[in-house]
């Protein structure tokens, strides 16, 4: 298409909404912007990062004009407290990415779908048949085993005085903790031997639906793909289907021939497509064999990358501040002995320096560090300023926890601020947001905080961890990388030292 003509698609796709504006009142203030683009030029690498600094000037509700779309920002535990839970009804559905849409059954995600009957119903089968404590229990030996497999496979290159990149495996090790939980099964070589189909498409969604798209701020040429981002994906989105129709093809093939059951995840989805056929009930949306795929990628998703990138954040900031590693460790022998003794989830709330490391990690890093977005379903009073219908909403979570009126010295990493703290992760404590809160919290908090600071521990307890030559703990690189998650710009490489 012909350059002009795009720029004029676009100018008049702007003009109904420079209209709007200008009838709104009583935005929440923000930085001028330039024509078409609006503020987009000012967001740079690390959005969460320069939000936070703009917030500094313009306040903890401000408005952004991103290409045609408003986005109001929340940068203060008060301001998402109005909106988690105060007007959480107003702000219960979230504008779908162009390139989540690629996917089949897209409004079947939990992430993504409208707050409507469909989301409420699968909320509940989440909340009440698969993410409980029974469920998890249930488990836990499955999750036991994936993190002692990875154990062993350190023990290996620690004879070999190999390092390895501690992200690398978190993340592969996360996919087999997810998939045995949902499937019983590996999807990623326990041995580490080779990466597996399952785990490259699994990144390259991610890859994908992370990179900044302009169908996302300018809606109105959406359907041009100008990136080519939506064509892409969806070769990934249509192969990890595939790969998810060959599982739950088996599985479905044993309980025909079969009369017992599982405890993962599948069989409760399975169960309830078969059961629940004929449920009248008002929030009731059936569940078929195709609109659990959605809902199972969803689980991967959140599970692994998050998961992953979380214990890599926290294996990074032990090793730049060795004291608390040694600390960790202390307690750790206290707790599980000197010997090699396996740490396993029953031992968790007896960790409480350890449990206090995965929260600040969480404080300093949260995984999402801007929330999934939502969007106004009518026009709401917050902070004494009106969001109107239609503006999406970002929860600054990043920078909501640096906030140095809610945390001394917020940028130290400082695992014993939380020791006899009862601020947690679970929604209440809005200055702490790592997995958001209100109606649409995360589901799978119980389960990620498991994995997490089970691998944690075991890493820790298991091994004395070596920097690269010439890389001291000072002089360890830190930096962010901004993408759908919040990951390390390097990849944290170490030489694991058995200590049994």
């Amino acid at each position: 298409m012909e350059l002009h003509i795009l720029l004029l698609l676009i100018t008049l796709s702007l003009l109904p909404t420079i209209i709007l504006r200008r009838r709104q009142k009583n935005r929440p203030p923000g930085p001028p912007g330039l024509p078409i683009i609006g503020n987009l030029h000012q967001l740079g690498p690390k959005p969460h990062a320069t939000l936070s600094t703009l917030s500094k000037t313009y306040g903890p509700l401000m408005s952004l004009q991103l290409g045609s779309v408003t986005v109001v920002i929340a940068s203060s535990p008060s301001a998402a407290q109005e909106i988690l839970q105060k007007h959480d009804s107003s702000f219960s559905d979230r504008p779908i990415p162009d390139a989540i849409t690629a996917q089949p059954n897209v409004l079947d995600t939990l992430a993504w779908s409208p707050g409507g009957p469909r989301w409420r119903s699968r909320r509940r089968l989440c909340t009440t048949k698969i993410f409980t404590a029974q469920r998890l229990d249930l488990l836990q030996h499955l999750r036991q085993h994936k993190v002692q497999q990875l154990v062993q496979h350190l023990h290996q290159k620690s004879a070999a005085r190999t390092p390895v990149n501690i992200g690398d495996l978190a993340f592969a090790t996360m996919l087999n903790l997810v998939s045995n939980t949902v499937f019983s099964e590996d999807v990623v070589d326990p041995e580490f031997k080779s990466a597996g189909e399952f785990k490259e498409v699994v990144w390259r969604i991610m890859e994908d639906a992370g990179k900044v798209n302009a169908s996302d701020y300018f809606p109105a040429v959406k359907w041009l793909d100008l990136q080519g981002i939506k064509r892409h994906v969806r070769v990934s989105y249509l192969r990890i289907h595939k790969l998810f129709d060959e599982m739950i093809g088996k599985r479905v093939s044993y309980r025909d021939t079969c009369a017992a059951r599982g405890d993962d995840f599948l069989d409760v989805l399975l169960d309830h497509c078969q059961h629940h056929q004929h449920d009248d009930s008002e929030d009731y949306d059936p569940l078929t064999i195709d609109n659990i795929k959605p809902m199972l990628l969803d689980l991967f998703i959140a599970g692994s990358d998050t998961s992953g990138s979380t214990i890599e954040w926290a294996m990074a900031e032990l090793l730049h501040n060795p004291e608390k590693m040694q600390k960790a460790r202390k307690e750790l022998n206290q707790v599980i002995g000197t010997t090699n003794n396996e740490v396993k989830e029953s031992d968790i709330p007896k960790l409480e320096y350890t449990q206090a490391i995965v929260k600040e990690t969480l404080r300093l890093h949260p995984p999402v560090p801007l929330l999934l977005p939502y969007v106004a379903g009518n026009d709401v009073e917050v902070g004494g300023y009106t969001i109107h219908k239609g503006d999406q909403v970002l929860i600054n979570a990043w920078s909501i926890g640096r906030d140095p009126q809610f945390w001394d010295d917020p940028m130290v990493f400082r695992p014993e601020r939380f020791l006899g703290s009862k601020i947690d992760f679970k929604g209440r404590d809005f200055e702490f947001l790592p997995f958001g809160a209100g109606r649409r919290i995360c589901p799978g908090v119980a389960l990620a905080n498991r994995m997490i600071t089970l691998a944690v521990a075991a890493l820790v307890h298991s091994f004395e961890w070596k920097l690269p030559e010439g890389v001291t703990p000072e002089s360890l690189d830190m930096t962010e990388q901004y993408g759908i998650t919040l990951k390390r710009l390097s990849p944290l490489c170490a030489l694991p030292i058995s200590v049994y």
